[in-house]
């Protein structure tokens, strides 16, 4: 968690920074309310919008209870000094330009519950939409880095790192439509594809570091969840792993 691992984009290449309790380089001199707005308004400590490849679009519909908690635990994270790294971006994208897509494209909020989904259902689409952010890569992007929500979850030609991102939308050819409900389990808490393989790239690193430490609860929800998203046909030629 001390940051440095970089993220190549369209718009340039970003590196993560540093979370962990260090006082100089990392969390340590913020406070729980600095944290909650950060997460919520995309906003820093010292008052700079950030870009949005850090996700605070989604993280804005997280509930203030698990916020607290994710401080809660950042802050047992032992303190690594090392300094964060500068983004390779282009100049024009700089503090007025994370503030005008802020202004223009962020809408803050929590995520609210829909009464006439099941629980499961509900709580699939919290995990999906606020704490995985799984939009933030399968949902294909504008020129100005905004979401096509017309498109949600149809995959992406374009992902992080030039990566085909797969279309997970309920699509019986495209998508993911002829995957059983136990198989999208396996894949959250293993990685395992329907026919035998394991997921590579990006998405191993996503289920080695966070799917799989899901209850199983959670993972059946998130699986009702994905399982019902409209279809949109969306063909993404995927790269197979090596």
């Amino acid at each position: 968690m001390a940051g440095g691992r970089a993220l190549a984009t369209p718009f340039g290449t970003f590196y993560t920074p540093n979370i962990t309790s260090d006082p100089e380089h990392g969390l340590g001199k913020w406070s729980e309310a600095e944290f909650i707005q950060v997460l919520s308004k995309g906003i820093s400590p010292g008052g700079s919008h950030y870009f949005p490849v850090f996700p605070y679009p989604s993280y804005t519909r997280m509930s203030r209870e698990d916020m607290q908690a994710l401080w809660a635990y950042l802050r047992t994270v032992s303190a690594v000094a090392k300094p964060n790294k500068a983004h390779d971006i282009p100049w024009y994208l700089g503090r007025i330009a994370s503030w005008s897509w802020q202004y223009l494209f962020f809408t803050p909020g929590a995520w609210t519950p829909q009464p006439d989904k099941s629980i499961a259902w509900n709580r699939g689409a919290y995990i999906a939409t606020a704490l995985a952010h799984c939009g933030e890569c399968h949902t294909p992007r504008n020129r100005f880095g905004v979401l096509d929500q017309s498109m949600a979850y149809a995959g992406t030609e374009n992902g992080p790192e030039d990566a085909k991102v797969p279309n997970i939308t309920s699509d019986p050819e495209t998508g993911i439509g002829k995957w059983s409900h136990d198989e999208l389990v396996d894949f959250f808490q293993e990685g395992m594809l329907p026919d035998g393989d394991y997921t590579g790239s990006l998405m191993a690193e996503v289920v080695d570091n966070g799917l799989k430490y899901m209850t199983k609860a959670d993972a059946e929800a998130l699986a009702t969840y994905i399982a019902a998203l409209p279809p949109i046909p969306h063909a993404i030629v995927h790269k197979k792993k090596n």
